[in-house]
C-alpha cells in the first residue's frame, strides 16, 4: 500500500514572501503534491524580520488559503515559519501554532549564530508548545557546528530535515549533515519546504531513498506526520539550563 505523507512546511499560498505568486500556483502545487503522495500539506507562510506578521497581512493570507484549501484537492493546513527575531520573544507563540497541533515551526537563521533560535524555542516551550527546527542542515551555525542540532534535540524540541537535502539538491554538505542527523534519530521530520514549480512539494522521491537506507518502518515515521500528533515530549534538563550557554552555542556565538 502507497503511503500517504504528511508534510508540514511548504510555501504553497501566496503571501508576499518567496513562495507561490499567485493562488492558481499554489493550487497547482496542492494538486501536484497530492499526485505525489501528500495527504496533509501545510501551508507555512515565512514571518521574518522584515516581513512580519501584521494584522492586516494575517487577514490577506488567510483569505488566500481559504481558496487555496477549497481547491487543493487534499488536506491544506495553516501554520506558520519563523525567522527567529527579539520582537518574537515578546509575542504569544500560540498565534503561530501548526494547525491542528501544539507544534510551532520556525527556522534557524540561514547565517550568523543560533542564539535566537533557541531564545524563541525557550520561550515557545515555556508556553507549553512544541518548537520543530526547520532545516538545520542548511544553516551557516549547524554545518559549522553540528553540536548545536545535538543541543536543539536534547531539549526535546523536533528537528525537522528538508526532501531536497537529502536529494542533494541544496550541496553535498547539507546532505551529509541531513542523513546524518536522520540516522542518528537527532532529527525525526522529512517535510518538502516546497516554494514553486521549479521547487515543489514532493516527498516521494526522498522518501523511496529513506526506504533504501533506513529501512521502511524507520522511513514511514519520518513522513506520516507521527510527530506532529503524539504528546509533547517532557522537558529536559537541558531546557531548563537556558542560563548556561554550551560549549557549541559559545564556540557559534565566537563565530558569528
Amino acid at each position: 500500500m502507497r503511503p500517504r505523507f504528511v508534510d508540514c512546511h511548504s510555501h504553497v499560498v501566496p503571501s508576499g514572501d518567496d513562495g507561490v505568486g499567485s493562488i492558481e500556483e499554489g493550487v497547482a502545487l496542492c494538486r501536484e503534491a497530492a499526485r505525489h503522495g501528500t495527504a496533509v500539506l501545510y501551508a507555512t507562510p515565512h514571518v521574518w524580520p522584515h516581513l512580519v506578521l501584521t494584522e492586516a497581512r494575517e487577514a490577506a493570507v488567510r483569505e488566500a488559503f481559504a481558496v487555496v484549501r477549497a481547491n487543493a484537492e487534499l488536506d491544506l493546513r495553516l501554520g506558520w515559519e519563523l525567522t527567529p527575531t527579539r520582537a518574537l520573544l515578546d509575542e504569544d507563540p500560540h498565534r503561530y501554532v501548526l494547525e491542528g497541533t501544539d507544534r510551532v515551526l520556525m527556522e534557524v537563521p540561514f547565517v550568523g549564530p543560533a542564539d535566537l533560535v533557541f531564545a524563541l524555542a525557550e520561550l515557545t516551550a515555556a508556553g507549553g508548545l512544541q518548537p520543530v527546527i526547520a532545516h538545520p542542515e542548511r544553516t551557516e551555525a549547524v554545518l559549522d557546528q553540528p553540536a548545536l542540532a545535538d543541543e536543539l534535540a536534547a531539549r526535546s524540541y523536533l528537528l525537522q530535515v528538508n526532501a531536497t537535502s537529502l536529494l542533494g539538491r541544496h550541496g553535498e554538505e547539507a546532505a551529509d549533515l541531513g542523513w546524518d542527523l536522520l540516522e542518528r534519530e537527532v532529527a525525526t521530520i522529512v517535510a518538502s519546504d516546497g516554494h514553486r514549480p521549479t521547487r515543489p512539494p514532493h516527498l516521494d522521491e526522498a522518501y523511496e531513498l529513506a526506504v533504501r537506507r533506513l529501512g521502511e518502518e524507520r522511513a514511514l515515521r519520518l513522513f506520516d506526520g507521527s510527530e506532529l500528533l503524539r504528546p509533547l515530549r517532557p522537558a529536559s534538563r537541558a531546557a531548563s539550563t537556558a542560563d548556561a550557554e554550551s560549549p557549541a552555542r559559545s564556540a557559534a556565538r565566537a563565530r558569528g
